[in-house]
């Protein structure tokens, strides 16, 4: 695959939980680095199309593997940086040559 295909830009996000003073935990996003991606579109299949109906898009979030990229797991948050839309990580897969990280995301889900 070129890299010119890599169109998109999106953030990858760890969960941070603090306490706050009282007892309670406070959960948030920390955006850990930026890279430039390629989204895939899944077509096709029940869990497809079963996913969409419960207004859930599944898609694959391809970008260069790295030393950054390598960290990112399952608990993670991906978001599109131009528009926003925030993307839960269900499963990372490393190409065989080793040079890209696909992830298969879903929008629409809280992480």
């Amino acid at each position: 695959m070129p890299a010119g295909s890599l169109k998109e830009r999106v953030s990858f996000a760890v969960r941070n939980e603090q306490d706050d003073g009282y007892g309670n935990t406070v959960a948030g996003w920390v955006e850990q680095f930026q890279d430039a991606a390629e989204y895939t579109h899944l077509r096709g299949g029940e869990s497809v199309i079963a996913a969409r109906l419960e207004n859930r898009h599944p898609q694959i979030i391809r970008v260069r593997s790295s030393s950054r990229t390598r960290r990112v797991t399952a608990d993670w948050r991906i978001t599109d940086a131009r528009a926003g839309a925030e993307f839960a990580v269900k499963d990372v897969t490393a190409s065989t040559d080793g040079k890209w990280i696909d992830f298969l995301c879903e929008r629409g889900v809280v992480p």
